[in-house]
């Protein structure tokens, strides 16, 4: 097995080990183990921005294309998982949301009795991101719009959503988001059975994303998603029609950011616009490029490294925290430009050039005795 298979390998091992690891951290070992339900919930939110960080290096890592707005596409996938819960919440209580009551409702939105069912809910996670990708990707691609246009555009887009989400008239809570969630699958929201369950669904999740992603780089459609990022112009020259090429890489990329959004949003207990907020679709590139584009596991390495990092100074120094990121995206432009997962390739290359160097000035000695 070569370098290049060994990382794949050894990070599908890593999260496999962690799927079976976080059931056993259920109800009757928490406490004998010395585990927190928080230390659980962290480990899969992380999971989640795992997952959404896949799903930009699809693109990026795929296509070259790089998304400044996949915050939209994880904060749907949240809204209307939030959705689901406020309804099955209502179906026990029988009490309003609090946004709607200060709206002067005395009733759900007609629209809102779909997400009574789970299937349905399911479906309009991935159905729903996947209409609006469609949209935006088949204008902005047939229009042929790349590069830093194509991701200020969708860093726009995302703008634009956070705003209007801020409205309390649009019916999602406005600022304050959505919240008062009560049970997942009958499991109290918040606690030891619901933080496990959700943990291990969020890993499954990012394991099937990591083999799935991986079998997918090794068909036709990933040799030719990888010949897009490469030369898109020739491809074209050669009569390959570019634009379904990456409008279906686009709205997958938007169906898996959808699924994070919504396994992310009960472990966190609210959404509120802040998920829209274009500081987070940047950081996801962060998560990608520290880690390394292609091939995924660099994704899953980057949001773990960064968000463990960020969990860990949110609590000890909240200030430090920009002043770190921008040390670490300096540090992948400047000395890793591939990312952390081609550190031991510039590693070799390093010692190979101290190597030389050595000998060079060796030979450059002058000889004992001479003159």
């Amino acid at each position: 097995m070569g370098s290049g298979e060994r990382g794949p390998a050894a990070t599908a091992v890593l999260i496999a080990i962690l799927l079976v690891l976080v059931p056993l951290m259920g109800l009757h070992l928490l406490g004998s183990v010395g585990l927190s339900v928080y230390l659980v919930n962290v480990v899969g939110q992380v999971m989640c921005f795992a997952l959404l960080a896949m799903s930009v290096d699809l693109m990026w890592g795929g296509a070259g294309v790089l998304s400044l707005g996949h915050g939209l596409f994880f904060a749907i996938g949240g809204y209307l998982s939030a959705m689901h819960l406020l309804r099955t919440a209502f179906a026990k209580t029988h009490v309003l949301p609090d946004f709607l009551q200060f709206m002067g409702q005395t009733r759900f939105p007609a629209y809102w009795h779909l997400f009574d069912s789970l299937p349905l809910t399911l479906l309009a996670i991935l159905l729903i991101p996947g209409v609006v990708a469609f949209v935006f990707g088949f204008v902005s691609f047939r229009s042929r719009v790349n590069g830093v246009y194509f991701s200020i555009i969708t860093q726009a887009l995302t703008y634009t959503a956070m705003l209007l989400m801020f409205r309390n008239d649009t019916g999602f809570g406005g600022n304050n988001g959505m919240t008062g969630f009560h049970a997942v699958a009958g499991l109290p929201v918040g606690g030891a059975g619901a933080a496990v369950l959700l943990t291990t669904l969020s890993t499954l999740a990012v394991l099937v994303a990591l083999v799935g992603g991986r079998l997918l780089i090794t068909t036709r459609f990933g040799r030719m998603l990888v010949a897009i990022r490469d030369d898109e112009p020739r491809l074209r020259f050669l009569g390959y029609d570019t634009l379904w090429l990456k409008l279906s890489a686009w709205c997958l990329s938007a169906m898996v950011a959808a699924v994070a959004g919504a396994l992310y949003v009960p472990q966190v207990g609210i959404i509120n616009p802040s998920l829209l907020d274009p500081s987070l679709s940047l950081e996801i590139a962060v998560w990608v490029a520290v880690g390394g584009r292609g091939g995924f596991y660099g994704a899953i390495i980057g949001a773990v490294l960064v968000n463990v990092v960020k969990f860990w100074l949110s609590a000890a120094a909240p200030s430090l925290w920009p002043f770190v990121l921008s040390l670490l995206v300096l540090l992948v432009v400047l000395v890793l430009p591939n990312g952390l997962t081609d550190l031991s390739n510039r590693s070799r290359s390093w010692m190979a050039d101290l190597g030389r160097g050595l000998r060079d000035s060796g030979r450059r000695r002058p000889e004992r005795g001479a003159g």
